[in-house]
């Protein structure tokens, strides 16, 4: 991936979706010098931006390096918890709040991103544009704050649940679901079926995980 010349002030947001995209996996060292090379930016802005991604607990030091920090098992589950009530609680706002134009643009997102079932990577990004598009619909700021740094957080997963065997079309169904909720104003549907969404991408991830495992030993 190749970036053009940015405004220093977009270091914090290039290094971020950097992470995120998967250019810069749990465990890489980030270099000021090899970042501002790579992203047309002085290095001013790039070292501000690490340390507010340290502070974000989103890299750790090595030494005296950053690295982009990994989850834990435990840190894992603690993030999967929180996120399913959170985002639960965007459903049930949206349901309560979302203007017609909100819903017709999620259901527009469903039907566009049946064509990704086969490309994880791009139905992982489709993802979370749809969870974001929620996010905005609930109509409450400090609820889409917190949602922002708990996908914020999810970036330091190195794999997508997407990617497992028939995932992403089961996922699209779910997401199919959770409109025809929002659509129907039954905000005690759309939080569930969102939870429960959460739930199976939760699941979905520990047996990659357990997989993975099992294949390293």
């Amino acid at each position: 991936m190749t970036y053009t010349k940015q405004p220093q002030t977009d270091a914090y947001s290039l290094i971020l979706e950097a992470i995120d995209v998967g250019i810069y996996k749990p465990g890489d060292r980030l270099v000021e010098s090899d970042l501002a090379e790579r992203f047309g930016v002085s290095r001013t802005p790039i070292r501000e931006a690490l340390q507010r991604l340290e502070t974000q607990s989103l890299l750790e030091r090595d030494g005296r390096s950053l690295i982009v920090a990994s989850l834990t098992h435990n840190q894992m589950s603690e993030l999967y918890v929180v996120r399913r009530e959170l985002e639960g609680l965007a459903a049930r706002l949206a349901a309560q709040h979302a203007t017609e134009e909100e819903i017709a643009v999620l259901r527009a997102m469903v039907s566009a991103d049946d064509a990704l079932i086969n490309d994880p990577a791009a139905l992982a990004r489709a993802n979370r544009r749809f969870h974001k598009q929620i996010h905005l619909a609930s109509h409450n700021r400090y609820l889409v704050q917190q949602l922002d740094l708990v996908h914020r957080t999810m970036a330091l997963m190195a794999t997508t649940s997407l990617a497992a065997q028939g995932r992403g079309e089961i996922a699209q169904g779910e997401h199919d679901g959770i409109v025809s909720a929002i659509e129907a104003r039954d905000e005690g549907r759309a939080e569930a079926a969102l939870k429960e969404h959460i739930s199976v991408a939760f699941m979905t991830r520990l047996k990659q995980d357990a997989d993975a495992r099992e294949r390293a030993e």
